[in-house]
């Protein structure tokens, strides 16, 4: 509010058509408080679109020994087109033309916070993505995989030789995985070959070459070159860790050829099971390691009505054994559920290398078992993104490190 002064002329004097001193002295006031008063709205104006930005962020940034299977070194199954495939051992006078085995390191940015987090202190992992790129999170690493392709025309045989793979994902309770190959040529899915398992190993070397033999080019270049990269498992289904298809036509096939390929998730939707964020806390003095399950998104729908009714159980492992078991409660009908459930686990110290949390995320069923959603092994050993996770926890210590983590088979 703004006090207008008024002015007062003596009226016996004759006006010379000049203003008075007065006059001249309010109506400058005058000028200099609106301009004043203008100036200072657009500060503000501006402070708080600056101010809302900032706030807007800070509410984001809140080897080993090879097992067989019983498979023999040489194997040939007869293909329609009147060829066969033939497993060998390595070709001693072959030489390998590997790529360059530089690796791309993975795109740092902040992890999305949810609203609902508590008032600890809460840091993100570094290596952990953001809700704006929702679908660069989704793709998890899964490892890759080296191997060439050549075709003979003298002998009319097509070679694929498996050579190695690295960064695999864990698959098993111990944090590592037993990873095998099958080698297809699509459509064709009923002949297939396979590598030999390597047994705990996430960077397996398998140097296997698989021989096409009298298989014309015609019907070569009319193929799909199609490798499935599984965890063997003894006592029930292989899970698929990951998989690469590349059209023949697209290669040049009169010499062998190494790739590089990055594994993508399985075609049979194994890899779309959803993702969970969540945060460790490691208390050295204490011993102790804090689990909070935050929440989860994008969850694979097991129910008929196409929703799940997900609930989540922490397993605390050390050295393959079950040492406790915690689980939080069950969210109705939906696959964007919000936990916020913290779990304390006892670990000393001297057992922490050994230690893997396991993270299994289930459907509730009343009347039939329920259903695995997807789970994360948590470790020393485990996938790339899992051991980042914990050496954070680690290296931050009574600090929660919260990241998102996609849910395996």
């Amino acid at each position: 509010m703004y006090r207008l002064h008024s002015v007062w002329v003596r009226m016996d004097q004759p006006s010379l058509g000049v203003p008075s001193r007065d006059v001249l002295l309010v109506s400058a006031i005058i000028t200099v408080s609106l301009s004043v008063t203008i100036v200072l709205c657009g500060i503000c104006q501006w402070c708080q679109r600056k101010l809302g930005k900032r706030y807007k962020n800070s509410l984001e940034t809140v080897g080993t020994p090879d097992s067989s299977r019983g498979r023999s070194e040489k194997k040939t199954i007869k293909l329609p087109s009147g060829g066969k495939m033939v497993n060998t051992a390595p070709m001693p006078g072959q030489t390998q033309h590997d790529e360059s085995d530089r690796k791309t390191e993975p795109r740092s940015s902040v992890s999305d916070l949810v609203n609902s987090l508590t008032s600890e202190m809460l840091m993100l992992s570094p290596g952990s993505e953001d809700d704006e790129g929702h679908d660069s999170s989704s793709r998890e690493n899964l490892g890759r995989i080296q191997f060439s392709v050549g075709y003979n025309f003298q002998e009319s045989t097509l070679t694929v030789k498996i050579m190695k793979a690295q960064e695999l994902p864990a698959k098993d309770f111990s944090g590592t995985s037993d990873p095998f190959v099958k080698i297809y040529l699509l459509p064709d899915k009923k002949n297939k070959l396979e590598t030999k398992v390597k047994r705990k190993n996430l960077n397996p070397h398998w140097n296997e070459t698989f021989l096409f033999e009298g298989f014309p080019y015609e019907k070569v270049v009319q193929r799909v070159l199609y490798l499935q990269v599984l965890d063997y498992d003894r006592f029930s289904r292989n899970d698929p860790i990951g998989e690469v298809s590349i059209p023949l036509n697209k290669l040049d096939l009169t010499q062998m050829q190494t790739f590089w390929k990055e594994l993508k998730p399985c075609s049979d939707g194994s890899g779309s099971r959803g993702e969970l964020l969540l945060s460790l806390c490691y208390n050295p003095s204490g011993n102790s390691i804090v689990v909070n399950i935050i929440k989860a998104r994008n969850l694979k729908a097991m129910d008929i009505g196409g929703t799940s009714d997900p609930y989540v159980k922490v397993w605390l492992m050390y050295k393959d054994k079950r040492v406790e078991k915690k689980k939080t409660v069950v969210m109705k009908r939906c696959l964007n559920p919000v936990f916020n459930e913290s779990f304390i686990f006892d670990i000393p110290t001297e057992k922490l290398r050994e230690t893997t949390i396991i993270i299994t995320v289930m459907d509730k069923d009343r009347l039939s078992r329920n259903d695995v959603i997807g789970k994360i092994y948590l470790s020393w050993k485990s996938g790339p993104g899992e051991v980042k996770h914990w050496k954070d926890m680690i290296a931050h210590p009574r600090q929660a490190v919260a990241q998102w983590h996609q849910l395996k088979a």
